[in-house]
């Protein structure tokens, strides 16, 4: 599938706001991926449906993580990070998009994992600096980003889940697992 076409399908799911967002996803992906060594293809299918399942109905994500995705305990956690997984499902199934790469991307874009491939990492960092994106402490994530990838995800983390426990919102435990896998595996190079 190439991005014109690919874009087509992906604008008429989302808002004008959000597909804006995800152009400049694709933007900070593509130079992350030049960057830091991803498969720009890859890369750029994924960044362009990170955000395919944005604006679906919620009990129907809730019905499809209940029926047909292994981890329900991400129904725990609210409805925000329901279109992940759920969007990597609907990827495969109605775009035809079975590269696991790809779809492992789009699946961890929010939450993140341990052991996160260069590709996972890049849409993941992209959704977080895409150049619309304007929020405290985004400019220092960028500039991380512009040296080094792992630590810009880091306090791209930190920041999160900062966020979140200032509004006593449930973190979902594999970000923190995501996290902790980086501090440890950037303890072990250093």
């Amino acid at each position: 599938m190439d991005r014109k076409q690919a874009l087509t399908i992906v604008k008429e799911h989302l808002t004008e706001h959000r597909y804006v967002h995800t152009l400049g996803v694709v933007d900070s992906a593509l130079e992350l991926a030049k960057r830091y060594g991803g498969n720009e293809k890859k890369v750029e299918l994924a960044a362009i449906f990170h955000d395919y399942a944005k604006f679906r109905n919620k009990d129907e994500m809730r019905t499809l993580v209940k029926e047909q995705l292994q981890d329900h305990s991400i129904l725990e956690y609210g409805t925000e990070l329901l279109h992940a997984p759920c969007g990597a499902f609907y990827v495969k199934e109605e775009q035809g998009i079975t590269d696991e790469d790809v779809l492992n991307a789009i699946r961890y874009h929010t939450t993140g994992r341990v052991g996160m491939s260069t590709l996972e990492k890049v849409v993941f960092l992209a959704d977080y600096i895409e150049p619309n994106r304007q929020f405290p402490g985004v400019e220092e994530v960028r500039e991380l980003a512009k040296r080094n990838l792992d630590e810009a995800i880091i306090k791209s983390l930190e920041n999160t889940v900062q966020f979140l426990m200032k509004r006593r919102q449930l973190i979902f435990p594999e970000t923190i697992a995501t996290y902790n896998d980086l501090i440890n595996k950037n303890k072990k190079e250093k």
